[in-house]
């Protein structure tokens, strides 16, 4: 396992280049977490400091994704280090996933405090279940015009992930893409665990702008 373990430490390396810290580096030394919840994702970039800061932000996260679990399983592995593993180049992609969502969500650069993982995650599942991406983005999308909350349409997302992964995918609940899937749906569920307490709350902050069906159905039926 000595091959795996290296490119999955070395996905975990890379998701530790957090796309809210270069950004704000090249934007004059913005700390995004000085500002708003003090998370360092695209969402808390958005509402503090703009469209532009937050899409470079995103880009930035979901490519590192892309990268970990397509070109890095993808490496060389030198002979001089022994033969690589005899793991299928999926499973690498897999694992790879796993290291870059923990290294972006878990950062040792930034003291084990990092983003939620939705972004990378993104990329991840672009690179390795590209069929699955499109459903979870109609969901994500359609939940957050009809609620404006991000967090419910993230959570939205990793379900339509889980029942792809489990029901539609059709490679078995122990196949690589489904125990990958339970794990990360896991990890962005309890990274977003107190979202889900103000959900409960009913004080989770909402993106007003964003909530057109919300809105359209709100005013419909104002005027019966």
């Amino acid at each position: 396992m000595t091959e795996a373990l290296a490119k999955t430490v070395l996905a975990y390396l890379l998701g530790n280049l957090m796309g809210g810290q270069i950004v704000g580096r090249l934007r004059g030394g913005v700390d995004l977490r000085q500002f708003g919840s003090g998370n360092v994702g695209a969402t808390n970039a958005l509402r503090t400091q703009g469209k532009g800061f937050a899409v470079a932000v995103l880009l930035i996260d979901v490519l590192k994704g892309v990268i970990a679990a397509l070109l890095v399983p993808a490496l060389p592995w030198p002979a001089a280090l022994g033969g690589g593993d005899a793991l299928p180049r999926e499973t690498l992609g897999y694992l790879c996933g796993v290291g870059v969502a923990l290294g972006h969500c878990y950062p040792v650069t930034l003291g084990l405090r990092g983003g939620k993982g939705v972004a990378t995650l993104a990329g991840v599942f672009g690179a390795l279940m590209p069929l699955a991406l499109p459903g979870m983005l109609l969901v994500f999308v359609l939940v957050i015009l009809f609620s404006g909350y991000v967090s419910a349409a993230t959570l939205g997302a990793a379900v339509f992930a889980l029942l792809w992964a489990l029901v539609i995918d059709g490679h078995g609940p122990l196949s690589a893409p489904a125990l990958f899937t339970v794990a990360m749906a896991a990890l962005v569920t309890f990274k977003h665990r107190e979202n889900i307490r103000r959900l409960l709350r009913g004080d989770e902050h909402r993106f007003e702008k964003a909530r057109l069906i919300g809105r359209w159905l709100e005013r419909k039926k104002e005027h019966g």
